[in-house]
């Protein structure tokens, strides 16, 4: 059975671990949290010098059925996802979070600020076809929910009408 690969991605705090776990717990998708993974190498074949940083292996994403958690999705290639959901919370909400983490005030201040200029969004409408891209609101519990069932419909879709 095919399956499809979605990332999964916001700035730190909007709640992409939560839903991509829950998710994948209901899904049959894999869930894949790249920071953890990078720490791991299980992704990785190698290190770039010249972006100092790890080169992904991309017939481990390339299967399929994986749900990727990270906060950017620009440098990866398009043909790797089939949707992408940016996760977004209210400023308020995504402080108190952070705070909670420990985030100094220059950390805060960048990430609130990436929020509120939608940095990551724009990314992604800029590197991805803008039908395949969705904004979901992630500040509260039942907006998880929502969300939740939304990417379940969607994957339910996508997987019957790619699998004969």
């Amino acid at each position: 059975m095919v399956l499809p690969n979605i990332p999964i991605t916001g700035t730190p705090g909007v709640g992409k671990t939560t839903l991509g776990k829950e998710l994948a717990s209901t899904s049959g998708l894999k869930y894949i949290n790249v920071g953890d993974v990078a720490r791991e190498g299980a992704l990785y074949n190698g290190y770039g010098e010249e972006y100092e940083c790890p080169i992904l292996d991309e017939e481990k994403v390339e299967k399929g059925g994986v749900i990727v958690d990270y906060h950017g999705c620009d440098f990866f290639p398009e043909r790797w996802f089939h949707a992408v959901f940016v996760l977004r919370t209210d400023n308020s909400i995504l402080y108190k979070r952070l705070e909670t983490r420990g985030y100094n005030e220059k950390k805060l201040g960048d990430k609130i600020e990436c929020e509120i200029f939608q940095v990551l969004y724009e990314e992604a409408m800029l590197s991805y076809k803008e039908d395949i891209v969705h904004q979901l609101p992630s500040s509260t519990s039942e907006e998880l929910e929502v969300n939740r069932s939304q990417i379940l419909r969607w994957t339910e879709q996508w997987v019957k009408g790619h699998n004969p």
